[in-house]
């Protein structure tokens, strides 16, 4: 298969094939997946979408307007800044597996769990987290002494 997304490594893992996330199983400590344990699935509950960084305050009101979204957030992290959107794949079945597993996506493919949500909330890692208006507008009044809003686009 084509690699449409070249700076990321594709899992290639025959083993995996047909593999099912929950269900008793008998393997040794080298088969271990953490997608066993997982009950939330919470990797396939969002995606995010990376962003130039806001810098006027013009930049900071799309933002804003952004988070006013139900279920959209933003962060900065040491990859840069991103919007968050809380929605749930489509193909994520009630018991956590994928529903498409055969035919899911590169991105999807070349997902690592070397960790991941299962060790930590995604929030641990952020330098900057907004996933509301309100904390995004307080961080707004703290980074611009004279914070309004209706500024101009520069």
């Amino acid at each position: 298969m084509e690699n449409s997304f070249p700076d990321i490594e594709i899992e290639h893992d025959p083993a995996r094939r047909g593999a099912t996330k929950r269900g008793p199983t008998k393997r040794g400590p080298e088969d271990f997946n953490k997608c066993d344990l997982c009950t939330n699935s919470k990797c396939c509950t969002y995606v995010t979408q990376q962003i130039d960084t806001p810098r006027s305050k013009y930049d900071f009101e799309i933002l804003l307007w952004q988070v006013s979204h139900e279920g959209v957030g933003a962060y900065k992290d040491s990859d840069g800044w991103f919007v968050m959107f809380e929605s749930r794949c489509r193909h994520l079945l009630v018991d956590g597996r994928c529903g498409i597993y055969e035919d899911r996506p590169s991105i999807c493919r070349s997902h690592s769990n070397d960790y991941c949500e299962y060790d930590a909330p995604a929030e641990d890692g952020f330098d900057l987290y907004f996933p509301d208006y309100e904390s995004l507008l307080r961080y707004c009044r703290k980074r611009f002494k004279r914070w309004t809003t209706g500024n101009p686009p520069p």
